[in-house]
Protein backbone atom coordinates (compact mmCIF):
# COMPACT_ATOMS: atom_id res chain seq x y z
CA UNK A 1 0.00 0.00 0.00
CA UNK A 2 1.06 3.39 -0.82
CA UNK A 3 2.48 5.84 2.22
CA UNK A 4 -0.12 8.04 3.55
CA UNK A 5 2.68 11.21 3.13
CA UNK A 6 -0.49 13.02 5.00
CA UNK A 7 -0.63 11.29 8.02
CA UNK A 8 3.65 10.88 8.49
CA UNK A 9 3.49 14.29 8.25
CA UNK A 10 1.21 14.56 11.48
CA UNK A 11 3.45 11.69 12.70
CA UNK A 12 6.58 14.31 12.66
CA UNK A 13 4.71 17.09 13.57
CA UNK A 14 3.44 15.40 16.76
CA UNK A 15 6.96 13.69 17.31
CA UNK A 16 9.13 17.41 17.24
CA UNK A 17 5.87 18.91 19.39
CA UNK A 18 6.60 15.91 21.95
CA UNK A 19 10.50 17.07 21.77
CA UNK A 20 8.98 21.33 22.89
CA UNK A 21 6.94 20.02 25.35
CA UNK A 22 9.54 17.73 26.98
CA UNK A 23 12.17 20.49 26.89
CA UNK A 24 9.53 22.52 28.51
CA UNK A 25 9.50 19.87 31.02
CA UNK A 26 13.31 20.21 31.44
CA UNK A 27 13.17 24.29 32.16
CA UNK A 28 10.45 23.73 34.73
CA UNK A 29 12.66 21.24 36.18
CA UNK A 30 15.60 23.76 36.47
CA UNK A 31 13.79 26.16 37.50
CA UNK A 32 12.34 24.47 40.15
CA UNK A 33 15.48 23.73 40.82
CA UNK A 34 16.66 27.31 41.48
CA UNK A 35 14.22 28.58 43.46
CA UNK A 36 15.33 25.23 45.93
CA UNK A 37 18.28 26.28 46.07
CA UNK A 38 18.65 30.11 46.03
CA UNK A 39 15.36 30.13 48.62
CA UNK A 40 15.58 26.97 50.57
CA UNK A 41 14.51 29.63 53.58
CA UNK A 42 11.09 29.78 52.36
CA UNK A 43 10.21 26.35 53.88
CA UNK A 44 10.28 27.63 57.11
CA UNK A 45 9.03 30.57 56.65
CA UNK A 46 6.48 31.65 59.52
CA UNK A 47 3.02 32.19 59.94
CA UNK A 48 1.69 35.57 58.75
CA UNK A 49 0.90 37.98 61.79
CA UNK A 50 -1.61 40.74 61.49
CA UNK A 51 -0.93 44.07 63.17
CA UNK A 52 -2.33 43.46 66.14
CA UNK A 53 0.27 40.67 66.86
CA UNK A 54 2.24 41.88 70.01
CA UNK A 55 -0.37 43.69 71.44
CA UNK A 56 -3.06 41.08 72.09
CA UNK A 57 -2.66 37.54 72.90
CA UNK A 58 -2.16 34.77 69.72
CA UNK A 59 -5.73 33.82 70.57
CA UNK A 60 -6.75 37.41 70.35
CA UNK A 61 -8.66 38.73 67.11
CA UNK A 62 -5.66 40.81 66.27
CA UNK A 63 -3.83 37.44 64.78
CA UNK A 64 -4.37 36.63 61.08
CA UNK A 65 -4.35 32.90 60.50
CA UNK A 66 -3.10 31.47 56.76
CA UNK A 67 -3.33 28.02 55.60
CA UNK A 68 0.07 26.87 54.68
CA UNK A 69 0.62 26.30 51.04
CA UNK A 70 2.86 24.30 49.41
CA UNK A 71 6.34 26.03 48.33
CA UNK A 72 7.01 27.97 44.89
CA UNK A 73 9.50 25.46 43.80
CA UNK A 74 7.37 22.50 44.99
CA UNK A 75 3.99 23.84 42.48
CA UNK A 76 6.53 24.07 39.67
CA UNK A 77 7.43 20.61 40.31
CA UNK A 78 4.15 19.57 40.19
CA UNK A 79 3.14 21.33 36.93
CA UNK A 80 6.44 19.79 35.44
CA UNK A 81 5.09 16.31 35.92
CA UNK A 82 1.70 17.22 34.69
CA UNK A 83 2.84 18.66 31.52
CA UNK A 84 4.96 15.61 31.35
CA UNK A 85 2.04 13.60 30.50
CA UNK A 86 1.07 16.04 27.58
CA UNK A 87 4.63 15.45 26.04
CA UNK A 88 4.30 11.71 26.30
CA UNK A 89 0.92 11.45 24.56
CA UNK A 90 2.43 13.37 21.87
CA UNK A 91 5.37 10.74 21.63
CA UNK A 92 2.99 7.81 22.01
CA UNK A 93 0.97 9.81 18.86
CA UNK A 94 3.73 9.99 16.61
CA UNK A 95 4.40 6.44 16.77
CA UNK A 96 1.17 5.31 16.31
CA UNK A 97 0.36 8.00 13.56
CA UNK A 98 3.87 6.47 11.75
CA UNK A 99 2.48 3.40 12.24
CA UNK A 100 -1.10 3.79 10.08
CA UNK A 101 1.67 6.42 7.59
CA UNK A 102 3.45 3.29 6.65
CA UNK A 103 0.48 0.64 7.04
CA UNK A 104 3.19 -1.49 9.26
CA UNK A 105 4.65 -1.80 12.81
CA UNK A 106 6.67 1.65 12.83
CA UNK A 107 10.14 -0.21 14.11
CA UNK A 108 11.53 -0.70 10.35
CA UNK A 109 14.55 1.96 10.77
CA UNK A 110 17.03 4.05 13.64
CA UNK A 111 14.75 6.79 13.72
CA UNK A 112 11.53 4.58 14.66
CA UNK A 113 13.69 2.44 17.22
CA UNK A 114 15.00 5.49 19.08
CA UNK A 115 11.37 6.89 19.29
CA UNK A 116 10.07 3.79 20.61
CA UNK A 117 12.82 3.22 23.11
CA UNK A 118 12.48 6.82 24.55
CA UNK A 119 9.02 6.33 25.17
CA UNK A 120 9.81 3.38 26.78
CA UNK A 121 11.74 5.10 28.98
CA UNK A 122 9.48 7.67 30.17
CA UNK A 123 6.63 5.64 29.91
CA UNK A 124 8.51 3.32 32.93
CA UNK A 125 9.61 6.78 34.48
CA UNK A 126 5.75 7.69 34.94
CA UNK A 127 5.21 4.40 36.46
CA UNK A 128 7.83 4.23 38.86
CA UNK A 129 9.32 8.15 39.34
CA UNK A 130 5.86 9.03 40.13
CA UNK A 131 6.28 9.59 43.86
CA UNK A 132 7.11 12.95 45.09
CA UNK A 133 10.66 12.07 46.37
CA UNK A 134 11.51 10.90 42.64
CA UNK A 135 10.73 13.93 41.13
CA UNK A 136 14.64 15.57 41.25
CA UNK A 137 15.23 12.48 38.78
CA UNK A 138 13.04 13.95 36.03
CA UNK A 139 16.09 16.49 34.86
CA UNK A 140 18.40 13.81 34.47
CA UNK A 141 16.25 11.04 33.25
CA UNK A 142 15.23 13.41 30.53
CA UNK A 143 18.78 15.03 29.25
CA UNK A 144 19.46 11.52 27.65
CA UNK A 145 15.80 11.24 26.35
CA UNK A 146 15.91 15.24 24.77
CA UNK A 147 19.58 14.20 23.31
CA UNK A 148 18.82 10.62 21.80
CA UNK A 149 15.16 12.27 20.50
CA UNK A 150 17.20 14.71 18.62
CA UNK A 151 19.16 12.64 17.16
CA UNK A 152 16.35 10.42 16.14
CA UNK A 153 15.01 13.67 14.05
CA UNK A 154 17.78 14.96 12.51
CA UNK A 155 20.90 12.69 12.19
CA UNK A 156 18.93 9.14 12.03
CA UNK A 157 16.02 10.49 10.66
CA UNK A 158 14.19 8.64 8.12
CA UNK A 159 11.43 9.45 5.75
CA UNK A 160 7.86 7.05 6.07
CA UNK A 161 8.58 3.87 3.76
CA UNK A 162 8.14 0.50 3.37
CA UNK A 163 10.62 -1.62 4.90
CA UNK A 164 13.51 -3.39 3.28
CA UNK A 165 12.51 -7.28 2.14
CA UNK A 166 14.56 -8.70 4.65
CA UNK A 167 12.40 -7.03 7.35
CA UNK A 168 8.81 -7.81 5.82
CA UNK A 169 8.62 -10.28 8.58
CA UNK A 170 6.08 -11.01 11.45
CA UNK A 171 9.02 -11.63 13.75
CA UNK A 172 9.64 -7.40 13.24
CA UNK A 173 6.78 -6.47 15.50
CA UNK A 174 7.62 -9.16 18.32
CA UNK A 175 11.61 -9.17 18.20
CA UNK A 176 12.19 -5.14 18.05
CA UNK A 177 9.21 -3.83 20.20
CA UNK A 178 10.73 -6.19 23.30
CA UNK A 179 14.54 -5.33 22.56
CA UNK A 180 13.65 -1.70 22.21
CA UNK A 181 11.35 -1.89 25.30
CA UNK A 182 14.25 -3.63 27.30
CA UNK A 183 16.47 -0.36 25.88
CA UNK A 184 14.52 2.24 27.48
CA UNK A 185 14.12 0.17 30.45
CA UNK A 186 18.54 -0.12 30.96
CA UNK A 187 18.14 3.57 29.83
CA UNK A 188 16.37 4.28 32.92
CA UNK A 189 18.31 1.95 35.07
CA UNK A 190 21.89 3.85 34.00
CA UNK A 191 20.26 7.05 34.85
CA UNK A 192 19.48 5.25 38.39
CA UNK A 193 23.28 3.93 38.87
CA UNK A 194 24.97 7.25 37.41
CA UNK A 195 22.40 9.44 40.28
CA UNK A 196 23.77 6.74 42.86
CA UNK A 197 27.24 7.51 42.02
CA UNK A 198 26.48 11.13 42.38
CA UNK A 199 24.85 10.80 45.48
CA UNK A 200 27.12 9.11 47.38
CA UNK A 201 29.73 12.54 46.85
CA UNK A 202 26.77 14.26 49.47
CA UNK A 203 25.32 11.72 51.82
CA UNK A 204 21.97 12.41 52.90
CA UNK A 205 21.95 14.75 55.75
CA UNK A 206 25.21 16.56 54.81
CA UNK A 207 25.29 20.56 53.79
CA UNK A 208 26.97 21.65 51.13
CA UNK A 209 26.81 25.44 49.53
CA UNK A 210 28.46 24.30 46.34
CA UNK A 211 26.13 23.67 43.19
CA UNK A 212 26.58 19.61 42.91
CA UNK A 213 25.86 19.31 46.86
CA UNK A 214 22.62 21.27 46.09
CA UNK A 215 22.31 19.19 43.19
CA UNK A 216 22.59 16.17 45.17
CA UNK A 217 20.63 17.26 47.56
CA UNK A 218 17.39 17.42 45.20
CA UNK A 219 17.73 13.49 44.39
CA UNK A 220 16.37 10.70 46.62
CA UNK A 221 18.98 9.17 49.08
CA UNK A 222 21.69 6.99 48.13
CA UNK A 223 19.63 3.71 49.16
CA UNK A 224 16.57 4.37 47.09
CA UNK A 225 18.42 5.42 43.94
CA UNK A 226 20.05 2.01 44.08
CA UNK A 227 17.38 0.39 44.59
CA UNK A 228 15.30 1.58 41.76
CA UNK A 229 19.07 0.98 39.79
CA UNK A 230 18.48 -2.81 40.45
CA UNK A 231 14.30 -2.91 40.21
CA UNK A 232 14.71 -1.35 36.49
CA UNK A 233 17.46 -4.01 35.68
CA UNK A 234 15.73 -6.86 37.17
CA UNK A 235 12.81 -5.48 34.65
CA UNK A 236 14.81 -4.90 31.53
CA UNK A 237 17.26 -7.80 31.75
CA UNK A 238 14.39 -10.78 31.03
CA UNK A 239 12.94 -8.71 28.70
CA UNK A 240 16.84 -7.60 26.52
CA UNK A 241 17.21 -11.40 26.90
CA UNK A 242 13.94 -12.46 25.26
CA UNK A 243 14.54 -10.37 22.45
CA UNK A 244 18.14 -11.75 21.64
CA UNK A 245 16.49 -15.11 22.08
CA UNK A 246 13.51 -14.13 19.52
CA UNK A 247 16.14 -12.48 17.11
CA UNK A 248 17.94 -15.71 17.18
CA UNK A 249 14.58 -17.83 16.13
CA UNK A 250 14.07 -14.97 13.44
CA UNK A 251 17.39 -15.65 11.93
CA UNK A 252 17.03 -19.34 11.80
CA UNK A 253 13.83 -18.05 9.50
CA UNK A 254 15.10 -15.71 7.55
CA UNK A 255 19.59 -16.84 7.48
CA UNK A 256 19.08 -20.53 7.87
CA UNK A 257 21.00 -20.52 11.33
CA UNK A 258 20.31 -19.42 14.81
CA UNK A 259 23.30 -17.35 15.98
CA UNK A 260 26.79 -16.37 13.15
CA UNK A 261 28.47 -13.83 15.40
CA UNK A 262 27.37 -10.87 13.53
CA UNK A 263 28.25 -7.82 15.07
CA UNK A 264 24.94 -6.64 16.31
CA UNK A 265 24.40 -9.90 18.06
CA UNK A 266 27.54 -10.10 19.84
CA UNK A 267 27.17 -6.72 21.09
CA UNK A 268 23.73 -7.31 21.92
CA UNK A 269 24.96 -10.42 24.22
CA UNK A 270 28.09 -8.83 25.86
CA UNK A 271 25.61 -5.93 27.02
CA UNK A 272 23.36 -8.76 28.40
CA UNK A 273 26.10 -10.57 30.19
CA UNK A 274 27.27 -7.36 31.51
CA UNK A 275 23.53 -6.72 33.20
CA UNK A 276 23.62 -10.23 34.18
CA UNK A 277 27.41 -9.42 35.67
CA UNK A 278 26.11 -6.39 37.47
CA UNK A 279 22.49 -8.57 39.22
CA UNK A 280 25.53 -11.12 40.09
CA UNK A 281 27.64 -8.00 41.78
CA UNK A 282 24.31 -6.69 43.17
CA UNK A 283 24.09 -9.67 45.54
CA UNK A 284 27.40 -9.97 46.46
CA UNK A 285 28.94 -8.84 49.85
CA UNK A 286 31.47 -5.94 48.81
CA UNK A 287 30.56 -5.06 45.01
CA UNK A 288 26.94 -4.62 46.25
CA UNK A 289 27.65 -0.48 46.03
CA UNK A 290 29.63 1.49 43.97
CA UNK A 291 31.29 -1.23 42.27
CA UNK A 292 28.16 -3.03 40.83
CA UNK A 293 27.12 0.75 39.99
CA UNK A 294 29.46 0.74 37.68
CA UNK A 295 28.89 -2.20 36.16
CA UNK A 296 25.62 -1.27 35.98
CA UNK A 297 26.72 1.82 33.77
CA UNK A 298 29.22 0.25 31.96
CA UNK A 299 26.33 -2.05 30.71
CA UNK A 300 24.51 1.74 29.17
CA UNK A 301 27.46 2.51 27.73
CA UNK A 302 27.53 -0.96 25.90
CA UNK A 303 23.76 0.02 24.52
CA UNK A 304 24.61 3.14 23.04
CA UNK A 305 27.66 1.87 21.28
CA UNK A 306 25.46 -1.24 20.17
CA UNK A 307 22.76 1.72 18.97
CA UNK A 308 25.18 3.76 17.36
CA UNK A 309 28.65 2.20 16.63
CA UNK A 310 27.25 -1.52 15.24
CA UNK A 311 24.30 0.17 13.32
CA UNK A 312 26.04 3.15 11.68
CA UNK A 313 29.75 2.43 11.50
CA UNK A 314 30.14 -1.29 11.41
CA UNK A 315 29.01 -3.28 8.62
CA UNK A 316 27.10 -6.54 9.19
CA UNK A 317 23.69 -8.15 8.54
CA UNK A 318 21.73 -6.34 10.86
CA UNK A 319 22.35 -2.85 8.88
CA UNK A 320 19.01 -1.06 8.76
CA UNK A 321 19.72 1.88 10.14
CA UNK A 322 17.73 3.44 7.23
CA UNK A 323 20.46 6.28 6.86
CA UNK A 324 20.72 8.03 3.37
Amino acid sequence: MPIDETIASYSDLAFKSAIVVYCLVFVMLLVQFAIAYTSRAERREPALVGAGVGTGTPSGPGRIEQVPSKPASERIGNMAFAVLFVALGLHILSIVLRGFATHRFPLGNMYEFVTMATGAAVTLGVVLLRHERYRGMWAFLLVPVLILMFLAGTVLYADAAPVVPALKSYWLPIHVTVVSIGSGVFLVAGVSSLLFLLRLLQPAGQESDNVLGAVARRLPDARALDRLAYRTTIIGFPIFGTGIILGAIWAESAWGRFWGWDPKETVSLIAWLIYAAYLHARATSGWRETRAAWINVAGFVAMLFNLFIINIVVSGLHSYAGLN
